[in-house]
């Protein structure tokens, strides 16, 4: 097999098959195609969507209520159902199941990232079949930091977690088109995208899904984190025979996505997820071009603007002047500090300020660079 460590996020309208309940045959199909590669010896994680449309049935709701609360309650009715559902498909594999149900709150923090990762670890060590999901009765959508906001989100951030090697974001479209194929008979399929951009971010704007959280545009995003981070992403139809077998052999089916770069180390992954971020720098195009072709550190002369409201030791995004993100870093200096030395030499950073933590703001071994 071309892929070791893979993740496998399936979608509502995947998993529902367009219904108002969970599909049986097609979770069987989807198991039993992680089943044989579980048995071949890949390792496999799952992120489900699925428990809320299973407790809207469940309750017997055929319209779509809104409102947080009723949310939860869905999700809490759901996702013992999806996860009963699951296990009884898997034991016909003689494959044991785990559930991790995640919240953003649970990795903001260093320590948090590290605790999830090494529980998911541990199970792919104990070749436990472990099945993600939001932990949507806890997460609270006016926080915005506190959710994913969507399954596509989080399995990028599980593909991240666990360094995986492939990212498949099974949905019920084909990929990536040139328009949208339900509109334009002539829309494209694009088999793989190399680098997204505005562009790629533009044909994705306005896909949407009827019954899941997140359209193409979210899959974009997830592509655009797990890419960066090293993962290959594929977006493919998850009705089409073999799916799974298929993508992890290597097959040119769906949109693929390439990574960006080569694997991260840990730390780099954790500060490019973006789970942390407090603010944002807008650095020159002097300071972009140190920062990406000469491997500098972003110093105060180099920067025109900040937002946000950080403390030194927070991550902040770094944006060139043309508003692309370049990359993220630790900041030696709070968001105060630098509005008064930003355009300044570092000689004169301990005038300004009455003190100083060096001439970086952001030091070359606490940046990461896109």
């Amino acid at each position: 097999m071309l892929y070791h460590r893979i993740v496998a996020k399936f979608g509502t309208s995947l998993l529902t098959g367009g219904s108002d309940r969970l599909n049986r045959e097609i979770m069987s199909s989807l198991v039993s195609q992680v089943a044989q590669l579980h048995k071949q010896g890949l390792e496999m994680i799952i992120v489900s969507s699925g428990a809320i449309a299973s407790g809207r049935y469940k309750l017997g709701l055929t319209r779509q209520i809104k409102g947080i609360p009723f949310k939860q309650v869905l999700a809490s009715v759901g996702q013992h159902r999806l996860m009963s559902l699951y296990e009884q498909l898997f034991s016909q594999y003689n494959i044991a199941v785990a559930q991790a149900l995640l919240a953003k709150a649970d990795l903001l923090d260093r320590a948090g990232y590290l605790n999830a990762r090494n529980t998911l670890l541990a199970l792919l060590e104990l070749r436990v079949l472990c099945i993600v999901n939001e932990n949507d009765v806890v997460a609270v959508d006016e926080l915005q930091e506190a959710v994913f906001g969507d399954n596509d989100n989080l399995s990028a951030m599980v593909a991240n977690l666990i360094d995986a090697d492939l990212l498949l974001i099974l949905t019920d479209t084909a990929g990536l088109y040139t328009a949208d194929p339900h509109r334009d008979p002539h829309a494209r399929l694009i088999s793989q995208v190399e680098r997204i951009d505005s562009e790629i971010e533009c044909l994705a704007a306005d896909a949407l899904s009827s019954l899941g959280t997140g359209g193409m545009i979210t899959k974009i995003g997830a592509a655009k984190l797990a890419t960066s981070s090293g993962v290959t992403v594929v977006i493919a139809d998850g009705r089409e025979s073999d799916i799974i077998l298929r993508l992890a052999s290597g097959e040119a089916l769906g949109t693929r996505f390439l990574p960006t770069t080569s694997k991260l180390e840990s730390r780099k992954r954790w500060m490019l997820s973006g789970l942390s971020t407090k603010g944002k720098l807008v650095i020159d195009s002097g300071a972009a071009l140190a920062l990406k072709k000469q491997k500098r550190s972003l110093l105060a002369a180099g920067i025109e603007n900040i937002e946000g409201d950080f403390q030194r030791g927070d991550i902040v995004n770094i944006y060139d002047p043309d508003g692309s993100r370049l990359g993220c870093g630790i900041t030696n200096y709070s968001s105060t500090d630098i509005e008064v030395i930003k355009g300044a030499h570092s000689k004169k950073i301990a005038t300004l300020l009455g003190y100083d933590y060096g001439s970086e703001v952001v030091h070359r071994n606490n940046l990461v660079v896109l």
